[in-house]
Protein backbone atom coordinates (compact mmCIF):
# COMPACT_ATOMS: atom_id res chain seq x y z
CA UNK A 1 0.00 0.00 0.00
CA UNK A 2 1.41 3.42 -0.93
CA UNK A 3 1.17 6.12 1.73
CA UNK A 4 0.69 9.84 1.29
CA UNK A 5 0.50 12.48 4.02
CA UNK A 6 -1.43 15.69 4.37
CA UNK A 7 -1.07 18.18 7.19
CA UNK A 8 -4.37 19.94 7.86
CA UNK A 9 -3.62 23.45 8.99
CA UNK A 10 -4.99 26.98 9.65
CA UNK A 11 -2.32 29.03 9.27
CA UNK A 12 -2.16 30.71 6.67
CA UNK A 13 -4.49 32.19 4.21
CA UNK A 14 -3.20 29.77 1.56
CA UNK A 15 -5.96 27.19 1.88
CA UNK A 16 -7.89 24.82 4.03
CA UNK A 17 -5.50 21.94 3.73
CA UNK A 18 -1.72 22.48 3.82
CA UNK A 19 0.26 19.57 2.45
CA UNK A 20 3.26 18.05 4.22
CA UNK A 21 5.11 14.79 3.78
CA UNK A 22 5.91 12.42 6.63
CA UNK A 23 8.92 10.31 5.77
CA UNK A 24 7.43 8.90 2.60
CA UNK A 25 10.14 8.26 0.01
CA UNK A 26 7.89 9.14 -2.95
CA UNK A 27 5.38 11.69 -1.68
CA UNK A 28 2.64 12.51 -4.14
CA UNK A 29 -0.10 14.79 -2.83
CA UNK A 30 -3.67 13.74 -3.49
CA UNK A 31 -4.43 17.29 -4.66
CA UNK A 32 -8.04 17.61 -3.55
CA UNK A 33 -9.60 16.22 -0.40
CA UNK A 34 -13.21 15.51 0.43
CA UNK A 35 -14.50 16.33 3.90
CA UNK A 36 -16.92 13.45 3.50
CA UNK A 37 -14.01 11.05 3.00
CA UNK A 38 -12.25 12.38 6.11
CA UNK A 39 -15.34 12.19 8.32
CA UNK A 40 -15.34 8.90 10.23
CA UNK A 41 -11.61 8.44 9.50
CA UNK A 42 -9.89 6.46 12.23
CA UNK A 43 -7.73 8.49 14.62
CA UNK A 44 -4.42 7.31 16.10
CA UNK A 45 -1.66 8.79 18.22
CA UNK A 46 1.64 9.35 16.40
CA UNK A 47 3.42 7.87 19.44
CA UNK A 48 1.30 4.70 19.22
CA UNK A 49 0.23 4.37 15.57
CA UNK A 50 -1.38 0.94 16.06
CA UNK A 51 -3.73 2.04 18.86
CA UNK A 52 -6.97 3.52 17.52
CA UNK A 53 -8.25 6.30 19.83
CA UNK A 54 -11.37 7.35 17.95
CA UNK A 55 -12.77 8.68 14.71
CA UNK A 56 -13.36 12.06 13.09
CA UNK A 57 -16.86 13.22 13.99
CA UNK A 58 -16.74 16.73 12.48
CA UNK A 59 -14.45 19.24 10.77
CA UNK A 60 -14.61 22.86 11.94
CA UNK A 61 -13.92 25.76 9.52
CA UNK A 62 -13.49 29.49 10.08
CA UNK A 63 -14.91 32.38 8.00
CA UNK A 64 -12.12 31.98 5.43
CA UNK A 65 -13.00 28.26 5.10
CA UNK A 66 -9.73 27.27 6.79
CA UNK A 67 -9.80 24.07 8.83
CA UNK A 68 -9.44 25.15 12.45
CA UNK A 69 -10.10 21.91 14.30
CA UNK A 70 -11.41 18.38 14.19
CA UNK A 71 -14.00 16.95 16.54
CA UNK A 72 -12.79 13.46 17.43
CA UNK A 73 -15.13 10.98 19.08
CA UNK A 74 -12.99 8.99 21.49
CA UNK A 75 -13.70 6.19 23.91
CA UNK A 76 -17.07 5.11 22.57
CA UNK A 77 -18.19 1.52 22.34
CA UNK A 78 -20.65 0.80 19.53
CA UNK A 79 -21.23 4.55 19.23
CA UNK A 80 -22.19 4.96 22.90
CA UNK A 81 -20.46 6.66 25.81
CA UNK A 82 -17.68 8.44 23.99
CA UNK A 83 -16.30 11.92 24.42
CA UNK A 84 -16.04 14.42 21.59
CA UNK A 85 -12.63 16.10 21.81
CA UNK A 86 -11.52 19.28 20.03
CA UNK A 87 -8.20 18.81 18.22
CA UNK A 88 -6.88 22.11 16.86
CA UNK A 89 -5.16 22.27 13.50
CA UNK A 90 -1.42 21.91 13.80
CA UNK A 91 -1.91 19.02 16.23
CA UNK A 92 -2.85 16.41 13.65
CA UNK A 93 -1.78 15.01 10.33
CA UNK A 94 -3.82 13.19 7.73
CA UNK A 95 -2.22 10.14 6.19
CA UNK A 96 -3.77 8.73 3.04
CA UNK A 97 -3.38 5.08 2.05
CA UNK A 98 -4.14 3.79 -1.44
CA UNK A 99 -4.97 0.12 -1.72
CA UNK A 100 -3.88 -1.89 -4.73
CA UNK A 101 -7.47 -1.73 -6.02
CA UNK A 102 -7.42 2.10 -5.85
CA UNK A 103 -9.53 2.55 -2.71
CA UNK A 104 -8.52 5.46 -0.48
CA UNK A 105 -8.33 5.24 3.30
CA UNK A 106 -7.55 8.22 5.53
CA UNK A 107 -6.01 8.03 9.01
CA UNK A 108 -5.73 11.03 11.28
CA UNK A 109 -2.59 11.02 13.40
CA UNK A 110 -2.69 13.12 16.58
CA UNK A 111 0.58 14.62 17.73
CA UNK A 112 -0.12 13.93 21.40
CA UNK A 113 0.34 11.34 24.07
CA UNK A 114 -2.60 9.57 25.71
CA UNK A 115 -2.11 11.83 28.75
CA UNK A 116 -2.16 14.99 26.60
CA UNK A 117 -5.29 13.75 24.85
CA UNK A 118 -7.08 13.73 28.21
CA UNK A 119 -6.50 17.50 28.52
CA UNK A 120 -8.07 18.38 25.13
CA UNK A 121 -11.26 20.44 25.34
CA UNK A 122 -14.59 18.62 25.16
CA UNK A 123 -16.93 19.60 22.33
CA UNK A 124 -20.16 20.93 23.85
CA UNK A 125 -22.79 23.57 23.14
CA UNK A 126 -21.02 25.91 25.57
CA UNK A 127 -17.62 25.35 23.90
CA UNK A 128 -19.22 25.86 20.47
CA UNK A 129 -20.84 29.19 21.41
CA UNK A 130 -17.66 30.55 23.00
CA UNK A 131 -15.45 29.41 20.11
CA UNK A 132 -17.90 30.75 17.53
CA UNK A 133 -17.99 34.16 19.24
CA UNK A 134 -14.17 34.31 19.55
CA UNK A 135 -13.81 33.38 15.88
CA UNK A 136 -16.43 35.96 14.86
CA UNK A 137 -14.66 38.69 16.85
CA UNK A 138 -11.29 37.71 15.36
CA UNK A 139 -12.79 37.80 11.86
CA UNK A 140 -14.31 41.25 12.45
CA UNK A 141 -11.00 42.55 13.84
CA UNK A 142 -9.20 41.16 10.79
CA UNK A 143 -11.67 42.92 8.50
CA UNK A 144 -11.33 46.18 10.43
CA UNK A 145 -7.54 45.83 10.34
CA UNK A 146 -7.60 45.23 6.60
CA UNK A 147 -9.84 48.25 6.04
CA UNK A 148 -7.61 50.38 8.26
CA UNK A 149 -4.49 49.14 6.47
CA UNK A 150 -6.08 49.96 3.11
CA UNK A 151 -7.04 53.44 4.30
CA UNK A 152 -3.54 54.04 5.70
CA UNK A 153 -1.99 52.80 2.46
CA UNK A 154 -4.27 55.00 0.40
CA UNK A 155 -3.52 58.06 2.56
CA UNK A 156 0.21 57.29 2.39
CA UNK A 157 0.04 56.98 -1.39
CA UNK A 158 -1.81 60.31 -1.63
CA UNK A 159 0.80 61.97 0.58
CA UNK A 160 3.63 60.46 -1.47
CA UNK A 161 1.97 61.70 -4.66
CA UNK A 162 1.56 65.22 -3.20
CA UNK A 163 5.21 65.29 -2.09
CA UNK A 164 6.40 63.94 -5.47
CA UNK A 165 4.29 66.51 -7.33
CA UNK A 166 5.60 69.34 -5.12
CA UNK A 167 9.20 68.18 -5.58
CA UNK A 168 8.68 67.95 -9.35
CA UNK A 169 7.25 71.48 -9.37
CA UNK A 170 10.27 72.78 -7.41
CA UNK A 171 12.68 70.92 -9.73
CA UNK A 172 10.90 72.42 -12.76
CA UNK A 173 11.10 75.92 -11.29
CA UNK A 174 14.78 75.45 -10.40
CA UNK A 175 15.54 74.19 -13.92
CA UNK A 176 13.57 77.09 -15.46
CA UNK A 177 15.35 79.59 -13.24
CA UNK A 178 18.74 78.04 -14.14
CA UNK A 179 17.98 78.23 -17.87
CA UNK A 180 16.69 81.80 -17.43
CA UNK A 181 19.86 82.81 -15.54
CA UNK A 182 22.04 81.56 -18.42
CA UNK A 183 20.26 83.87 -20.91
Amino acid sequence: MRQHALTLAIATLAGSFALGAQAQPAYEPQGLYSAEAILDADVYLTRDPDERVGEVEDILFDEAMQVTALVVESGSVLGLGGRELIVESGRFTLITHYDDDGDTEHRVMLMASAEELESYPIFSDDWWEKARERSREAWLQTQEGAESAWQTTQEGAEQAWDITRENARRAWEAARDAVGADN
